[in-house]
This record gives structure tokens, C-alpha cells and sequence, in this order.
């Protein structure tokens, strides 16, 4: 089985719990790759699992990797529209929770090495940043083209899909709930640097525009990427870091597949009193943005 076809069987493979034992099987699969990926050779995932990585920790860490691996274009192309340039290293390793000095890298090294992943990225030979996105190459591409048409402003101006999810106090958040309520519905997990970066200037846009009814209801990612918080640690960093004045509620599967299938942090929907979406952002945004969108769901 080579990369490609192991990455769709793993797309939904939850991200194994943090640990030191499992930062250092990823560091060991990380430093393997970087000695081993070869340009023009596709990684054979099952060379990797009968011959090399055979430990649990190791298989898990393999499967974390490359269920990164169709996430990362998206990524790459949604910061290109979003902030007019691509993402820094440093920024792919933010997004994706890449501890390894190299690991982004090495991931963007595989992505080139498949002769079968469209050729989208021009990179500094010495730095190895990126300097160029070609974003039109993976919207032509069938199986990037439309994950990316969707993620990047797919529900703008369409009725925002129902949720059923739970508060961090036990009650439930959904369609009735919201009715008529301009809201933003916001994707996130504990510690992503994105989110901390975000999480404040929501706090003070809701303050700010409590008056006009607008609520923020942040989905909290952490149980469906099994991170391993549990609910009082999830509750204590809400609390440290001033987020218990939003609505903070435990995102599921079905939340996620109903917004297209989330899976960049963070991710925000701003839906007016008519129930429609009038904004779709992803990754973190200045201030200035998030007020706009804001603005316009509660006029």
C-alpha cells in the first residue's frame, strides 16, 4: 500500500494522546523520513509498518503523520487566500502540532516526491520556506479542488447546517437554541497557537456586541482529535485564559462533517439572524477581519 492510498484509509484517524513516549516515537518516524524521503519516490507506507516502525507508539505516530498529509494543501492554499502569502514553516507547524525541528519539512518533502500530488509550491532551495502557492493547481485537482472550493468560502450565503452539541455546563446547543440569534460557530482546541491568538479577540467582540444579541459558541475539538484533556483540565484553561464567558461547548464528528469536514484551527462561521452564513474564515485573523464578519451577522 503506498502513501496515498494508506492517507484516505487513515483520513479519519484521530491524533493519538500527547505523551513523552509518543514525541519520542514521532520524533524516531521523523528523523527515519528525513534520511529516507527520496525526490520522485513515493513513501510505501507498508514497507514503514512491516519493516520499520513496528512498536504501537510508532504505528500511531506514522498514522498521525500522514493524516496530515491531504490536510496540508488545504492549509497551505486557505493561508495563501487568507493572509496573501503562504505559511511559514514555523506556521504549518503551529496548524499541525510538528514538535520535530524538520517535521514540516519533511512533510512538504514527501508531498513533493509523489509524482501523484499535484505540483503547487515553490520553495527556497536553502531555507526551504515556501515562496510560491499555486492555489489553481489544487482547485483543478479532483481530490483537493473541491475539499478546498468548500473550506475556503464554501457555506457563504447558504443556511448554516443544524448542530446538536453539549455545553461545558451539560446543556444542549442547537438549531432552537440559536434560532434567530446571530452567532459565530468556532472550531478550536486547547493550546492550538492559532486559537490562543484568536480566543481573546472573539471574548472582546462578544463583549462588545452583546447588545446586538451576537454569541460565540466555541467548539471545543479536543475529544474528537483525542488530544487526551479531560473535561476539568478543559475547563480550568477556559477559565485561566478568560473563555468562560463564550459559549463553550465539546465538538463532535457530526459538527465537523456538517460544516464540510473541518480540519484546520481554527475555523469560524459567522451566521446571521436569518440563520445564513455571511462569513467563513480559517486560521487566525486580526481584529479587524473578525469584526467585519461580526458586523455583519448582527445587522
Amino acid at each position: 500500500m503506498n502513501l496515498l492510498a494508506l492517507a484516505l484509509l487513515l483520513a479519519a484517524t484521530p491524533a493519538p494522546p500527547t505523551s513523552s513516549a509518543a514525541a519520542a516515537a514521532e520524533a524516531r518516524v521523523v528523523e527515519y523520513l528525513k534520511e529516507n524521503v527520496k525526490p520522485g519516490r513515493p513513501v510505501v507506507v507498508s514497507e514503514l509498518y512491516n519493516s520499520v516502525f513496528t512498536a504501537a507508539e510508532e504505528r500511531a505516530a506514522l498514522n498521525r503523520l500522514f493524516d496530515t498529509f491531504f490536510k496540508i494543501p488545504l492549509f497551505i492554499a486557505q493561508h495563501q487566500k487568507a493572509a496573501g502569502r503562504p505559511p511559514t514553516l514555523a506556521e504549518i507547524s503551529e496548524q499541525f502540532r510538528f514538535e520535530v525541528p524538520g517535521e514540516a519539512d519533511v512533510m512538504l518533502r514527501i508531498m513533493e516526491s509523489d509524482p501523484r500530488v499535484p505540483v503547487f509550491l515553490k520553495r527556497d532551495p536553502v531555507t526551504g520556506e515556501i515562496e510560491r502557492v499555486d492555489v489553481d493547481a489544487i482547485l483543478a485537482h479532483p481530490r483537493f479542488g473541491r475539499a478546498l472550493e468548500r473550506s475556503i468560502s464554501g457555506w457563504e450565503g447558504r443556511p448554516a447546517p443544524a448542530i446538536a452539541v453539549t455545553g461545558y455546563d451539560g446543556q444542549a446547543i442547537g438549531q432552537a437554541s440559536l434560532a434567530g440569534r446571530p452567532h459565530v460557530l468556532y472550531f478550536w482546541f486547547t493550546g492550538c497557537p492559532p486559537c490562543v491568538r484568536t480566543s481573546p479577540l472573539l471574548v472582546k467582540l462578544q463583549r462588545e456586541l452583546a447588545a446586538q444579541g451576537l454569541v460565540v459558541v466555541a467548539l471545543n475539538a479536543d475529544g474528537y482529535l483525542a488530544l487526551g484533556s479531560t473535561d476539568d483540565s478543559r475547563a480550568a484553561y477556559a477559565k485561566q485564559n478568560g473563555l468562560d464567558t463564550l459559549t463553550l461547548a465539546h465538538g463532535t464528528a457530526e459538527a465537523h462533517d456538517a460544516y464540510g469536514g473541518v480540519s484546520v484551527y481554527p475555523t469560524l462561521f459567522f451566521v446571521d439572524r436569518r440563520g445564513v452564513v455571511g462569513r467563513q474564515l480559517v486560521n487566525a485573523q486580526d481584529e479587524a477581519t473578525l469584526r467585519e464578519a461580526a458586523r455583519l451577522a448582527v445587522q
